[in-house]
């Protein structure tokens, strides 16, 4: 019996994820994503869903030619996931994003896949950054 591959939660909430993330001592990390990104795949598959179902981070993701479905900004304002992911100048998927829970990036973003044999180095090093930061507020 094959097993569904590792997928991750859309909010409907961004302020309501990151408020979550926080009270558990994590950063919400967000990735934007797009139908048909293989990268998108590598990132969401092979790091992102894992470590969520792990347990090791709270993530989520947004599409970022979603014009349909609301999604609640972090200042509490209505948005979609394409007009989010314009305001944040997230171009190109996937863009990985560390946030506070008042919407403060936390740490630099991971943008593409540059070198896909050292992106869990990248990601573990850019989550560090984040909850070093995370404690501190």
């Amino acid at each position: 019996m094959a097993t569904a591959a590792p997928t991750l939660p859309t909010p409907a909430s961004l302020r309501g994820a990151a408020q979550a993330a926080a009270a558990r001592g994590e950063p919400l990390v967000v990735m934007t994503t797009l139908k048909g990104c293989v990268y998108c795949e590598l990132v969401r598959n092979n790091y992102l869903a894992p470590m969520r179902r792990d347990g090791e981070l709270v993530a989520v993701q947004i599409d970022v030619q979603d014009r349909q479905s609301n999604l609640q900004g972090f200042a509490g304002d209505t948005t979609t996931p394409a007009d989010q992911a314009r305001a944040w100048k997230a171009r190109f998927t996937p863009t990985v994003m560390f946030f506070g829970p008042d919407g403060q990036e936390l740490a630099e973003r991971l943008v593409g896949v540059a070198v896909p044999d050292f992106y869990g180095e990248y990601l573990n090093a850019r989550l560090a950054e984040a909850r070093a930061k995370l404690k501190k507020n």
